[in-house]
């Protein structure tokens, strides 16, 4: 339950952060598409190195352990990514 939790405290904080900083503008997600304006990838990088730092060194010191991560599903992975781009595009049309 204390995860739950966690998570929901970590996703509002970041979801804040996002509001905060301007990076749910349209204009600023249109500009990230046109390559334009790259304060939403800046942004997104900065945020996993971040995690990515954090979980290696929780990792490192033993407090967690990573789980196996089973094969990819090329088939699966190919039609969802279709599906969803299709949607993107539609959506922005």
């Amino acid at each position: 339950m204390i995860n739950i939790i966690l998570a929901l405290i970590l996703g509002v904080f970041f979801g804040l952060s996002l509001q905060k900083s301007g990076l749910t503008k349209y204009h600023k997600i249109v500009n990230a598409f046109r390559l334009t304006d790259f304060a939403v990838l800046k942004f997104m990088m900065s945020a996993l190195i971040v995690s990515m730092i954090g979980l290696y060194s929780l990792k490192w010191m033993g407090v967690i352990a990573f789980p196996n991560v089973p094969a990819t599903y090329i088939a699966g992975n190919l039609i969802g990514g279709l599906i969803f781009g299709f949607g993107m595009a539609i959506s922005g049309y």
